[in-house]
């Protein structure tokens, strides 16, 4: 039997009405309210970070290829689908092509300058998906292009169309030419940047305009199989294209949203250490109360034989306890929350300030399992601090000490 654990459990037995009982709420109160505010913090923040990363990749692929060119055209010049990239080269998961073109809509009220962006039956819209709002995506066709097109719900406010409507598209070309397309949907994604510019079709409509065969496209963009890896796979990709191409991450076009993402994070770390420090105070400050408490019970042991390590084992035990008995309640407290939230959606956010209309949530067991490996460890190394002064107790002093 471990005497020093024994003794630990004595002493929570018999401190009843105590004031180390109040000290001790207090303490687990502190822990469980820190790793409940660190799950809750970090399930918010991956989940904002997600969802936003979704909003952006809906518009764009991790990387993208287009003809080397000096000019700013949305448009750009046609490239090869066939580019010499494959998805069998490491990191890659998916290669799909897309274009560009601006276009001007005409309603009988309204008229709205757009860039119309064509994707094909092979382009990845699940994330576009997540952003419909009403209506569905377009209808593809193996033959002729679709009259389908998917509006941003800003485009469709301004022009007065609902799903379901036609409107006239005069494409920007020498001579211009004009297409009657139909509303097939309508999405929201928040960010002004997209929902202000860009309308989705068929690629097939822009090759017909364009005069394209259909090798041709605006661009290629390459999906990653991990977005974390985009450098390396940047690198990758670039030594594998051909000379007169230009590769862009999509960190680079859209920086200010990935810095702004960047800071939110610092940000969260900074607030999570001073809740970490809260906690850790608070035990170190609870174990000085319950030595201070117990200097004539160490007196004694000491008395008796006992050593200082086994004393401060005592302590150590009884900080350990308290600890995971906060660590236990934070998590139910932390993960029930975001457990509600995320079923539920019960806390909505306006969308004109969040980009989404509920409080997102991220489900990340690696991150809850490090936070609680973390308070453990700080607050078990923060416990050596009250716990040294027991060396230099005397157990004359202590015995008489009141």
């Amino acid at each position: 039997m471990n005497i020093s654990k024994y003794i630990s459990d004595k002493i929570s037995e018999v401190q009843t009405g105590s004031f180390t009982q109040s000290v001790t709420k207090i303490a687990i109160i502190s822990i469980a309210a820190g790793i409940a505010i660190m799950i809750v913090s970090f399930a918010i923040l991956e989940g904002f970070r997600n969802e936003i990363r979704e909003k952006i990749f809906s518009f764009g692929a991790h990387l993208q290829i287009s003809k080397y060119d000096t000019n700013n055209s949305y448009e750009g010049s046609p490239i090869s689908y066939n580019i010499g990239l494959s998805d069998s080269i490491p990191g890659i998961r998916k290669i799909q092509g897309f274009a560009r073109k601006t276009a001007i809509i005409k309603t009988e009220d309204e008229v709205l300058g757009v860039v119309v962006k064509g994707v094909g039956d092979t382009y990845d819209l699940s994330a576009m998906q997540q952003n419909l709002k009403g209506g569905e995506l377009m209808a593809f066709t193996d033959t002729a292009s679709s009259k389908d097109v998917l509006l941003s719900q800003a485009i469709a406010s301004k022009l007065r169309l609902s799903v379901g409507d036609e409107a006239i598209f005069y494409f920007v070309q020498n001579p211009p030419r004009a297409r009657k397309l139909r509303v097939s949907g309508i999405y929201n994604t928040g960010l002004e940047e997209f929902d202000e510019v860009f309308v989705l079709s068929d690629i097939k409509l822009l090759r017909e305009l364009n005069n394209w065969p259909d090798t041709l496209v605006g661009g290629v963009e390459v999906v990653l199989q991990d977005f974390e890896q985009i450098d390396e796979a940047a690198e990758v990709v670039f030594e594998n294209m051909n000379y007169d191409l230009q590769l862009e991450k999509i960190t680079d076009r859209h920086a200010q949203l990935f810095d702004w993402l960047k800071l939110l994070q610092k940000n969260v770390v900074i607030f999570l250490v001073l809740i970490i420090f809260v906690a850790t105070f608070n035990m170190v400050s609870t174990v000085f109360i319950m030595i201070i408490e117990r200097i004539n019970m160490i007196g004694v042991l000491k008395a008796v034989g006992a050593t200082d390590a086994q004393i401060r084992q005592v302590f150590y035990f009884r900080g350990l306890k308290l600890t995971l008995k906060g660590l236990v309640w934070g998590n139910i407290i932390g993960i029930g929350f975001c457990a509600v939230q995320y079923y539920f959606e019960l806390i909505p956010l306006d969308p004109e300030n969040y980009y989404m209309d509920r409080v997102p949530i991220s489900w990340n067991i690696g991150m809850i399992l490090i936070l609680n490996a973390l308070t453990l460890v700080l607050t078990m190394l923060a416990i050596i601090i009250p716990a040294a002064m027991i060396a230099r107790i005397k157990p004359v002093k202590a015995i008489k000490f009141d």
